[in-house]
This record gives structure tokens, C-alpha cells and sequence, in this order.
């Protein structure tokens, strides 16, 4: 329905276009030499061409023009990438003038108006936030001191699974893990956790998925320059309601800070042994002499930047990993064999167990590969310059569909079947640290995540547990459809009863 009703608005949009003079919309398409395009209409340009799932409609669209093909959204020009060396001479030679993001009024509206990090521009600001995000959060020493944390509520989650498991009771994998990585990402950035209470869990859960959702739905009024003012597709009310949600846990958390704080510095303590990312921020926040001056919009906006990037994307990677393996059982025993040989079964499986399990890596891989954190590598050209020989203008949006790399065969034999054994032989070791861009579901450059570490940390162990400690049932094949979003979330919700294969869970104290 909700598809139907865009594609009622672009038609409505169309039809009040055809009044207005086209010459405009040809003059600017037919400057210099572009990449091949497919056939436009007047003011919505390729938007009539585009579903709720962009990445596939992109796909389908370079079977027929290319590797590199040029879209109007709207009056937005954008080019299509499909190909890794394409996509090198955009993300790596041409660098400097694709390291900026665009920003689309959603993102704009949750991040207290462009005062973020990750869609942030590249410069000063950018780096600034970047240099505390690694040193003081997701540094490698950063990560050993807080792997203990990280344990901590990883036990909690296979605990609940157990609890399930026992009592025969379906378990919605996705959101569990949604609420595990919540739990995570808060206590290394805030020192606190959402509330044991399950309806508070549920919010925060709403919160994130409800804030991926609109991020990546394509928005008309972002598009064309006479509906920026109107919200054809009821946005507003939802990014509304999402923002004042967040801003009021925000304050609640910032507050508290403030007063333990003030509290320390009258009783006259030194600073504390550990402190966290928000306490960090806020200390920078208060000195007149930073470097940057951070403003409480700022480090609110930062903080659901690392929600936003540290929760979601992991869930969603673990879930379609554990729904390949369901769908492919021969591959869950292989893995589960080449975790017993390491662990046997008198140990939970640990972080540094990684390196001696190669197969499993494998299958984060294949993962990644089929079902990659977001579909896009997105951004937006600083200046003009000449790539592969085509003239590509300033303010122009860049895609990079990694969605449909992961599906060539000209790159993968059989790219549609789930394999792991593919990055097993020695003519296939690549790396997901963006330096192979085949394969690069973290990005690239001086803009690939900075969660990397910790993603190839926590989605490899966390799913190892779930495949050394339980017996996954469902009735039937899993789904494997898609849901429209920021990243790539599943269409529906991956439900199994967790039936423990032994008791490998120490008791939490």
C-alpha cells in the first residue's frame, strides 16, 4: 500500500510537471559528456523508475545501461556505480572530491540540523569528531578495555535464548539482537543501559528501526524544488515524534552526567578512572580553549550517530547471517563443527577464538557480500572533475550499489548461492577493510566506518555463540525478502525456538 501511495504522488507530481517547460531539464542533461542515462520525464526526472527498494531498481537499471549510468531524481543529478574499478576511480582517485555526504531532510531534521558527524562535511568539524570517535571510543585499546562489557552482555542475551529455548518458545532474533547491540553501544557510550522494563526496550528498539526507516526512504520533496515545502509522503509528523523521543532520553542522560560531574569537582576527585564517550564530549563542551567548540546539539547528534551505526547495522548483519545458515544447513554444520574442534564443549567460544576459525569467517564474509550492512556507498561531488572521461558536475550524487557488486558474475561464480567456501582458496583473500573494492560493506577512504574493529569483532563472536550453543528451529524456509531502509534490514522477522545443544552459558552473576 505504502508503495502504491508513492507511486500516486510521483504521478500527481508528473502530471502538474508537463505544464512547465522542459528545455531547462534537457539543457542541463546534455552538458558535456555524462554517462549513459535512461529515458527521463519532465521534473521528476528517474523517480518514477525507482521502488521502495532503490538498490535493486538501480541493479536491474545498469543490466541495460552499464556500470556507470546517470539518474535524475527529481532535479538531483546522481550517478550509478556497479563496478569496482569504477567505483576505485570515484572512492580512490578521485577522492578529495567525493568526501562529502548528502544530506537529505530527514537526516538533516534528526541531527538537530546538519550538526552531526557521519553525514557531517569533510573538513575541520569532521575530523575533529573522527579523531575523538577513535582515540576515546573505537581505538583498539579502547576495544580491549572494554571487551569485558562487551562479554558481559553477551552472556546476558544467550542466557535469555537459553530461558526461550528451554521453555520451547519463539524468539525474534532480530530484535533481540537489536536490543543486545543497544545495550552494548550504550554502556560504551554512556555508561548506562536502556531500561530492564520491556516496554522501554521495545521503544528504544521502535526508535532505531523506525529512524533507518526514514532515512532511507526516498523523499519527493528532497528531489523536486517546488515540493520541498510539502510533505507529500507524511514524514514530518514521524521524524517529529522520533526526534523528541530521542532528545528527551538524551537530555535525561546528559543531565545526569552533568550532576556526577559537578559532584566529582566539588569533592574535589580527579578525573575518573574510566570515562565514557558522553562524559568526554561534555568536557569539551565546557572548555573555552578546544580546538573545536562542541555544542549540546552536537553531542546529541554525535550520540545517535553511534546508536544509529553501532545497533542497527550489526543486528541486521547477524540476523541474515543466521538465516543463511538455517536455509543452508549443511554450512551451519560445518561452522559448528569448526567451533567444537577450537572450544569443545566445556568453554564458550571468546573474541580471540577468531583467528582459528577461518570458515566462519568465511560465512561474515559471504554474508557481507550477498546482504552488505547498507546497499549504498553514497556521496555527493564537491566540484566538477572528469571521471572515466565523463564530466561529472558539482552537488552530484554518487552511488556506489554495493547491493549489486555482491550480485555480478563477472566478479563471483554463482553470485546468487551462498557459499562460504568461495573466500576460502587462496585466490580469494579478500578483505572487507575497503581495500578490495569488490567487496567493501564498510566503505573506503578517509569515510569508511569507523566501527569496522568493532563490527569484526562483536557480529563474528556473537553469531559463533548462537551457533555453538543452540539448535535453531523453524517451521519451513526462511524469507529472504528485503525491507526498505537506511541499511538492509529483512522484510520479516526471523522467529526460531533457540534449543540449547548443551549447557556452555556460565550463570551471570
Amino acid at each position: 500500500m505504502a508503495e502504491f501511495q508513492d507511486y500516486v504522488t510521483l504521478f500527481l507530481v508528473w502530471l502538474v510537471s508537463t505544464i512547465l517547460v522542459r528545455a531547462i531539464f534537457k539543457k542541463n542533461q546534455n552538458k558535456g559528456n555524462r554517462p549513459p542515462s535512461p529515458p527521463a520525464l519532465p521534473i521528476i526526472g528517474h523517480l518514477h523508475l525507482i521502488s521502495q527498494l532503490p538498490h535493486q531498481s538501480f541493479h536491474k537499471l545498469s543490466t541495460r545501461y552499464g556500470p556507470i549510468m546517470q539518474i535524475f531524481l527529481g532535479s538531483v543529478p546522481c550517478v550509478v556505480v556497479s563496478n569496482p574499478e569504477i567505483a576505485k576511480e570515484f572512492l580512490k582517485t578521485h577522492e578529495t572530491c567525493f568526501s562529502n555526504r548528502f544530506t537529505s531532510y530527514a537526516v538533516h531534521y534528526l541531527s538537530y540540523g546538519s550538526k552531526d558527524f557521519l553525514f557531517a562535511p569533510y573538513g575541520n568539524y569532521w575530523k575533529f569528531m573522527k579523531k575523538i570517535c577513535m582515540s576515546e571510543l573505537l581505538g583498539g585499546r579502547n576495544l580491549d578495555k572494554l571487551l569485558p562489557l562487551r562479554q558481559q552482555e553477551t552472556l546476558r542475551f544467550l542466557r535469555l535464548l537459553q530461558k526461550k529455548g528451554e521453555a520451547c518458545e519463539g524468539v525474534d532474533v532480530g530484535g533481540e539482537l537489536l536490543t543486545l547491540a543497544n545495550r552494548v553501544i550504550s554502556r560504551m557510550s554512556m555508561s548506562q543501559t536502556s531500561s530492564e522494563n520491556d516496554n522501554d526496550v521495545e521503544e528504544i528498539r521502535k526508535m532505531v528501526i523506525d529512524t533507518a526507516e526514514l532515512v532511507g526512504k526516498f523523499n519527493v520533496s528532497d528531489f523536486i524544488w517546488f515540493c520541498k515545502n510539502f510533505d507529500l509522503q507524511g514524514m514530518k509528523k514521524r521524524l517529529k515524534e522520533i526526534h523528541d523521543r530521542f532528545d528527551t532520553m538524551m537530555e535525561g542522560v546528559i543531565e545526569e552526567h552533568e550532576r556526577e560531574r559537578k559532584k566529582r569537582k566539588e569533592e574535589g576527585e580527579g578525573a575518573a578512572e574510566f570515562r565514557d564517550l558522553l562524559d568526554i564530549l561534555l568536557g569539551i563542551h565546557e572548555d573555552e580553549s578546544s580546538e573545536i567548540k562542541l555544542t549540546r546539539e552536537n553531542i546529541k547528534a554525535f550520540i545517535l550517530d553511534i546508536f544509529m551505526a553501532g545497533t542497527d547495522t550489526s543486528a541486521i548483519t547477524i540476523e541474515w547471517a543466521l538465516a543463511e545458515l538455517i536455509n543452508h544447513p549443511h554450512v551451519m554444520e560445518k561452522a559448528r563443527q569448526e567451533i567444537d574442534s577450537v572450544t569443545g564443549k566445556t568453554r564458550l567460544i571468546q573474541e580471540s577464538d577468531l583467528i582459528n576459525l577461518p570458515y566462519l569467517q568465511a560465512i561474515v564474509k559471504e554474508t557481507l557480500r550477498i546482504h552488505p550492512t547498507s546497499p549504498f556507498i553514497d556521496r555527493e561531488s564537491s566540484e566538477s572533475c572528469n571521471v572515466c572521461g565523463y564530466e561529472i558536475p558539482a552537488k552530484t550524487w554518487l552511488f556506489v550499489n554495493l547491493w549489486s557488486m555482491g550480485r555480478d558474475p563477472n566478479l563471483w561464480k554463482d553470485p546468487l548461492e551462498f557459499r562460504p567456501e568461495r573466500f576460502i582458496s587462496e585466490e580469494n583473500q579478500v578483505d572487507v577493510r575497503g581495500q578490495h573494492f569488490q567487496l567493501m560493506p564498510f566503505g573506503t577512504g578517509r569515510r569508511m566506518c569507523p566501527g569496522t574493529s568493532l563490527a569484526l569483532q562483536v557480529v563474528p563472536t556473537t553469531l559463533a555463540a548462537m551457533i555453538q550453543c543452540f539448535e535453531w528451529k523453524v517451521d519451513g524456509t526462511v524469507n529472504m525478502e528485503e525491507k526498505p531502509a537506511m541499511t538492509l534490514p529483512r522484510a520479516y522477522p526471523l522467529v526460531c525456538v533457540p534449543v540449547p545443544r548443551f549447557d556452555c552459558v556460565p550463570s551471570i552473576v
